[in-house]
């Protein structure tokens, strides 16, 4: 038959331009809240808000080391005043009181002091406790500190300001250094600068992150650091790291599926329109999938797509099957009639393999899910309803077909299949002695490498960054609701302090109070001639002039009558940046944290905490390990579900209790011997391996389905053995690829998949195929 692939090749640039269009109007997304699944209850919602786009994760924490202390401490200084000026970000803290604002925010709190301090005695104005007071003033006038007495405490005698000062001083493990943080617990000559950023921009905001780090290291090169280095992390850090990892990762996996499937496809055929004619689905698949995704999610995301550019070798399954077992000169009806219905029951067997994983409600692996799903069943479609006159009508099939003396060798190995028994009673020895434990946490999702987090981790305990393993959140209208509210419980969270169930809390409350209290604070003072009357008694037998407190009686005065401070008042100072991770205004209102240190017995401070209104009380550890629990569990039912149907379907179509029960032991063998060689690794399994292992159960299906179907004669046996060696090299070696990612989830997912993959193909020979002496005399 004369070749005429005209039609084949204006397919193929059709589906080339109809790629290359979805491709340029979808754009991937590459950070990880995509991932995020939604919360179960009020608890997680508000925890996997925050992780999306929280104030904390707006932080990036950094240390310079390598230097000595001095040289440190000037590099700290130098980025922090380069960088306060830079407008992407809101604040730049080395513990420096130098930056812009300081002086306003201490002449603030100076006038404030009577509403702000905390201790009442600091508002005790009776003739004997100033008697007291004014006694130490006296004391601190014949010492070494006249001059700073003299400045405040003539002003002050009571103490409200120093007593304000100690209730806002920042709750970092640092050490002050050259008048910068330094880490406190690290060895002489190991020492580490400390520097705190906050960026405008949220942490999972990658578009807007993306320059921070880039930004924040010319800063440290400017600075002429010489032998010193910079440690910079956080969880803006880590985002924009995670999404570049995560670009780069696609485009291996892009570049090495495409070399990898086009270099075994014509090793395979030796034909370049048997790529165009395979390329064409794959195209179309594609595209589809990205379209569907798009509807379904609002988005596609960066690791979806890779997933499917994995798919490669699953996808093109379905072609090289038509073309693999076709002969020169067969009509399309001849091929289709042989294997179309082992076809799709293939396609339907893989596609209820990505059940647990459409349906886990997670939103990442749901992506996956649907893409990898979609782009099978479309492959499968135009490979069934658009290829076969195309290929007909460029005669495309093997350069080597009919019998072969190797492969009917090969074949005469089914003989032992008995011993296959071996391998698996191996692998339920090691899940019965070793069992692979199972981990519900979320981090496997993580693009995060282990030492990345670990670092972060370290930084953050220098620091002291809000950021907490267990929180309390309390939620109002106003932001004076919320501070009202965090007030109404500081009585119970002194008890339990008390109790040692905490070590001491740290809230928006007690760095602002509320307009109420300070009001109530205001009516505790006295007026002006009683408090000069007090003055006047208290000054008796002390050498003091008999005005040297005209301007406390002011100040006082002036607190009587002035406006409460509110937290509006503090803006552009750096308190302000104290409180914004303490007290911040959502859609549903207005949300305070309350930062409990050292808890000992959580469950003992969620009772305590039980009457307050709108108050959450959340271990984050345990609510992410129970939130994964549920998705897990989820994911196991639907899998099972899955399962079942496609166990019924198998039952419904084959009619066959004897081809059947071939395909459930070529299958079982694999889902036996596959967790096995995950749990020799040594590393647990994750709710990735899970849905993993499933879409392998669909690729044995599809593998033990085609070698269990009965066969006409040796040629269509070995046309069938070379097919799927053909597709079983193509997914083995696209799968492999994601094992060299630097993305976890990908690597975990081509670890799991690859290895199935193979041994899908070695148990559907053995255990599905025909012995050599089995004569087939129908089709399915």
């Amino acid at each position: 038959m004369r070749r005429s692939p005209k039609q084949l090749a204006l397919v193929l640039l059709a589906a080339i331009l109809f790629a290359t269009t979805v491709l340029f109007l979808i754009p991937l997304r590459t950070d990880m809240a995509g991932f995020l699944p939604p919360g179960q209850n009020a608890g997680t919602r508000f925890l996997l808000r925050e992780v999306r786009g929280g104030v904390a994760s707006s932080f990036i924490t950094a240390g310079i080391e390598g230097a000595p202390v001095t040289e440190l401490a000037r590099i700290s200084r130098d980025m922090q005043a380069t960088l306060s000026r830079d407008p992407r970000f809101s604040a730049v803290l080395n513990g420096s009181f130098s930056s812009a604002g300081s002086e306003r925010l201490r002449d603030l709190l100076f006038t404030y002091r009577y509403l702000l301090a905390p201790e009442a005695k600091t508002r005790d104005f009776s003739p004997q406790a100033l008697t007291t007071a004014f006694s130490n003033v006296l004391d601190g006038l014949e010492s070494a500190a006249e001059p700073l007495v003299i400045a405040f405490a003539l002003r002050d005698p009571t103490g409200a300001f120093p007593d304000t000062l100690k209730k806002l001083r920042p709750d970092v493990q640092a050490r002050l250094a050259e008048g910068v943080w330094f880490a406190s617990d690290h060895a002489a000559g190991q020492e580490r600068a400390l520097l705190l950023f906050r960026t405008k921009a949220g942490g999972m905001d990658f578009a807007a992150q993306k320059d921070a780090p880039a930004v924040i290291q010319a800063a440290f090169v400017a600075a002429h650091p010489g032998t010193a280095r910079l440690l910079l992390n956080g969880p803006a850090v880590l985002a924009v790291q995670s999404a570049q990892t995560m670009r780069s990762d696609i485009d291996l996996i892009t570049i090495a599926s495409i070399l990898i499937v086009t270099g075994v496809l014509y090793w395979q055929f030796r034909s370049l329109w048997v790529l165009a004619a395979i390329g064409a689905p794959f195209l179309i698949s594609l595209s589809v999938a990205m379209i569907v995704v798009r509807l379904c999610f609002g988005s596609v995301h960066g690791i979806a797509f890779g997933f499917g550019m994995t798919m490669l070798g699953v996808s093109l399954d379905y072609p090289v099957l038509l073309i693999g077992h076709r002969d020169v000169g067969e009509g399309p009806e001849a091929t289709l009639r042989r294997i179309a219905p082992s076809l799709r029951l293939a396609v339907l067997m893989a596609a209820l393999g990505l059940s647990g994983m459409i349906l886990c409600g997670l939103p990442g692996l749901a992506q996956l899910g649907v893409f990898a799903a979609t782009g099978l069943l479309t492959a499968a479609g135009v490979t069934l309803l658009l290829m076969p006159r195309l290929i007909v009508a460029a005669d495309l099939a093997p350069c080597i077909s009919g019998p072969s003396a190797p492969l009917e060798r090969a074949e005469r190995l089914r003989r032992l299949r008995l011993l296959c028994a071996l391998p698996v009673l191996g692998a339920l020895a090691v899940l019965i002695i070793h069992p692979p434990a199972l981990v519900t946490d979320l981090s496997a999702l993580s693009p995060v490498p282990p030492a990345a987090r670990a670092q972060e981790a370290e930084l953050r305990h220098e620091l002291g960054t809000p950021q907490s393993s267990r929180l309390i959140a309390v939620h109002g209208e106003t932001p004076e609701q919320v501070l009202e509210r965090e007030e109404a419980m500081l009585p119970v969270l002194t008890q339990l302090t008390r109790m040692g169930v905490v070590s001491g809390v740290q809230g928006a409350a007690d760095l602002v109070p509320s307009v109420a209290l300070q009001h109530q604070r205001q009516s505790l003072l006295p007026d002006d001639a009683v408090l000069g009357s007090a003055i006047h008694t208290a000054q008796a037998g002390l050498p003091f002039q008999p005005d040297s407190f005209n301007v406390f009686r002011k100040d006082v005065a002036a607190a009587r009558t002035m406006p409460p401070l509110t937290v509006q008042m503090l803006a552009d100072t750096p308190l302000a940046q104290g409180i914004s991770p303490l007290l911040f205004q959502r859609d549903d209102g207005w949300w305070g944290l309350i930062l409990p240190a050292d808890v000992q017995n959580i469950a003992t401070l969620q009772s305590a905490l039980r009457p307050f209104p709108s108050v959450l009380v959340m271990d984050l550890n345990a609510e992410l390990r129970s939130l994964t629990a549920y998705h897990t569990h989820r994911t196991l039912l639907w899998s099972l579900a899955g399962g079942i149907m496609a166990l019924l379907i198998l039952f419904a179509v084959l009619r066959d209790i004897r081809r059947l029960l071939k395909v459930f032991f070529a299958v079982g063998a694999v889902m036996v011997i596959l967790p096995a060689i995950l749990a020799l690794r040594g590393e647990p399994l994750s709710l990735i391996h899970l849905v993993s292992i499933q879409f392998v159960t669909g690729v044995a299906l599809d593998y033990a389905l085609f070698f269990a179907r009965p066969q006409l004669d040796n040629a269509e046996r070995a046309r069938t053995i070379r097919t799927l060696l053909t597709c079983n090299i193509m997914t083995v070696l696209s799968f492999g690829c994601l094992c060299f990612c630097h993305t976890p989830l990908l690597r975990e997912i081509g670890v799991t998949v690859s290895c199935g993959a193979f041994l899908s193909l070695i148990s559907g020979f053995m255990l599905a195929g025909q012995k050599p002496s089995v004569a087939a005399t129908d089709a399915v």
